[in-house]
């Protein structure tokens, strides 16, 4: 565990790329079986403990420390597992009880051990586990563990760069790894074993098995018209619902097995029961899970309404009947389609889903003979070709030709041209601190416009925003809260927002939904600081009317 704890200390205040990487190699070379496993499987965010939650381990320091001064350092220090670590007051060893699992060494426990004991363990005696873990860690150990319990590592690592390292250990392609990712379970000793060259590649014996995407680049006009020949790619609309896999195969026994994946691997086939009692073949499907009403493709607001859920009610299913429109092709039946150039796999996605039910339909592509014809396409979806189905396109995908089906996000292949973003300028009214890195500093931003109230010109909340700022923007904005704090809920501080006194911050939005839950009766999708205004004052920040006039145009365009 204690090995572990500085592997994580290390990465968190690494910012290189590579540097993390070779961190992350170094660490699985020097680690025995099944310890790094356990640790690649929490780097890759593939664990879970269904009793080990944050309020366990707010009521064990509860337990031991003055609630007050808790309150107080957890406002202080910003994070929950940094002050618990750091104020964990231990017992002598022979007061310390509570052991569950096994193989638990008189010291600091293995990292394997406490995972085992998280995922097994019984729910009344937990509390007593990670007590006496926490007595026999030190302040960086402990960290790691809360780290792992809570489940927000936040050291800076994806799922794919903790694969990369481990691929280096066999010299591979991490999308080598990627394709037999699926086909393991923890502690991954097949993988191990073939990286290190003391077995073949694991076989994935799954007849519908999850295949690594295949992503695209951000780019813009002046990009394209430097380095790319229009004549060699193909384009159609990014449609803004949630990528998503459709796989299904054969097993042993003649069945068909069909799952639901979202981008990342996720099997969401239980919130989509419709999709999967519509799949009658046997491939992998590669597009967009849209919700349509009556031929209508509605926001990404209405399919957020359906996504996450456990159990799927049958008003639910009536009421928000899915789509599935189809961008690519990965296999038919046992052959695999990967490797053939996106112009063959369309062709073979078309004939292919002309002999499917309603539930699956085509994403059509957009004809241009110049990018200047695809930024016309871009600002207009409806003149293009889109339709009534323009308000749920949100930019434009441009595919070579001639490009295979590679795992990952290659470089010149695929582009993602989105449609530009809404920006408003919105004045500052709260900030609360950060976590990991960012713990020390008011990173987290909630910003309103202004409204006629009852006494005059009122600020109201429309957005919150963690990111879109540089580390220099981020301290000067840190150093104005502090300096200028009128109120605090506890580890939120209230900042001062006059007409004549506060910070307008330029942000930038995909698009808007009406909401209920929120005071402005606006929710924005994926808000973010794109720009530090010190030379507006708040007075000439953007008023609701603005917000309510864009509500407008899509209800329009809907």
């Amino acid at each position: 565990m204690q090995a572990f704890a500085h592997l994580l200390d290390r990465l968190s205040y690494e910012p290189r790329r590579n540097g993390k990487i070779a961190l992350m190699e170094a660490y699985f070379r020097a680690t025995p079986d099944p310890e790094r496993g356990y640790a690649l499987a929490a780097l890759t965010d593939d664990l879970s403990f269904q009793n080990a939650k944050p309020g366990l381990i707010r009521a064990l320091i509860a337990e031991r420390t003055d609630p007050v001064l808790f309150a107080l350092s957890r406002d202080y220090v910003g994070d929950l597992s940094e002050t618990v670590a750091l104020m964990w007051p231990r017992k002598p060893p022979a007061e310390s009880t509570g052991l569950i699992g096994h193989n638990n060494p008189p010291g600091s426990p293995l990292l394997s051990d406490v995972v085992e004991a998280l995922q097994t363990g019984g729910k009344a005696a937990l509390p007593g586990q990670i007590a006496h873990w926490l007595d026999h860690l030190d302040e960086k150990g402990r960290w790691a563990l809360l780290k792992l319990i809570t489940g927000a590592l936040r050291v800076g690592v994806s799922a794919r760069l903790a694969k990369t390292a481990v691929a280096r250990l066999g010299e591979v392609e991490v999308n080598a790894v990627e394709e037999v990712w699926h086909g393991l379970s923890l502690p991954y000793l097949p993988l191990f074993d073939w990286l290190e060259g003391r077995a073949p590649a694991p076989s994935n014996v799954d007849p519908a098995p999850f295949r690594p995407p295949m992503l695209a680049n951000p780019t813009d006009l002046d990009e394209l018209e430097r380095t790319q020949d229009p004549a060699a790619f193909r384009a159609e609309w990014k449609w803004d619902g949630i990528r998503i896999q459709v796989a299904a195969g054969l097993e042993p026994n003649g069945r068909r097995v069909a799952r639901l994946y979202s981008r990342s691997g996720e099997d969401i086939s239980g919130t989509f029961p419709d999709v999967i009692d519509a799949v009658d073949f046997e491939g992998a499907l590669d597009g967009e899970l849209l919700i349509a009403r009556d031929g209508a493709i509605q926001s990404f607001n209405v399919l957020q309404q359906r996504l996450n859920r456990k159990t799927v009610s049958a008003r639910m299913l009536r009421e928000f009947p899915p789509l599935v429109r189809c961008y690519d092709i990965l296999s038919d039946g046992a052959e695999d389609l990967r490797p053939l150039p996106f112009a063959e796999r369309r062709e073979r996605l078309e004939r292919f889903v002309s002999r499917l039910g309603p539930m699956f339909d085509l994403s059509p592509q957009v004809p241009f003979a110049t990018w200047r014809d695809v930024a016309d396409a871009r600002s207009d979806p409806a003149s293009a070709g889109a339709g009534e189905a323009a308000a749920a396109v949100e930019g434009v995908m441009l595919k070579r030709a001639d490009s295979a089906y590679v795992p990952g996000r290659p470089k010149g292949p695929w582009f993602k041209w989105k449609r530009d973003p809404h920006i408003v300028d919105a004045v500052l009214m709260y900030a609360q601190r950060g976590s990991g890195k960012r713990s020390s500093f008011y990173s987290d931003y909630t910003f309103g416009v202004w409204t006629t109230g009852e006494d005059g010109d009122v600020l109201v909340p429309v957005g919150k925003a963690y990111f879109g700022f540089t580390d220099d923007e981020l301290k000067e904005i840190d150093k104005y809260v502090r300096n200028n704090t009128v109120n605090r809920f506890g580890p939120v501080r209230e900042v001062a927002h006059e007409p004549d006194r506060g910070l307008v911050l330029e942000v930038a939005f995909e698009g808007l939904n009406r909401s209920t839950r929120h005071k402005s009766g606006v929710a924005m999708r994926f808000p973010r600081i794109s720009r530090l205004r010190w030379d507006k004052p708040p007075a000439e920040a953007d008023r609701i009317d603005v917000l309510h006039r864009l509500l407008d145009v899509a209800d329009t365009e809907a």
